[in-house]
């Protein structure tokens, strides 16, 4: 019988178990918890962040194809060989910015890409005599990328 009481826990060592588990038991429940909320505000704040980026450059590539195509418009009047070089270069920036890939985000070469375009941007404004800053007005309102 000795033996039996030996084998069986006794209610106070079960308790003391429990007690003693509950810590860890604890621990595991706040770490899955923590967890689950850290990535649930981790998507919210990724796609905050992604919207906010995407809408920025989305803004920067349609100014840059506003400005090629006008200036495209105004030159294809004068047919001149420096008119011509400037025709070249802005039929080039529209090419990049035609095939710049809006719809995936996954692109690898999508900051490279960028950068190319901001660079023809650059040079067609050199070619145009044009600041590429495009400060307008006053300090407040001017649109700069």
């Amino acid at each position: 019988m000795a033996a039996a009481a030996a084998a069986s826990p006794s209610p106070s060592s079960d308790l003391f178990d429990e007690i003693v588990m509950a810590e860890e038991r604890f621990h595991g429940e706040g770490y899955q918890e923590g967890y689950a909320e850290g990535s649930h505000v981790g998507v919210v704040e990724g796609r905050r962040y992604g919207s906010l980026h995407g809408a920025k450059i989305g803004s920067e590539i349609g100014c840059y194809h506003g400005f090629a195509l006008t200036w495209h418009c105004l030159l294809q009047k004068c047919t001149d060989e420096k008119n011509s070089k400037k025709l070249r270069a802005l039929d080039s920036l529209i090419g990049m910015i035609q095939k710049f890939p809006y719809e995936d985000p996954t692109y690898d070469k999508l900051q490279e890409d960028l950068e190319k375009i901001r660079g023809k941007f650059k040079q067609v404004c050199s070619m145009l005599n044009i600041q590429s800053d495009f400060r307008i007005g006053t300090e407040r309102s001017s649109l700069t990328f």
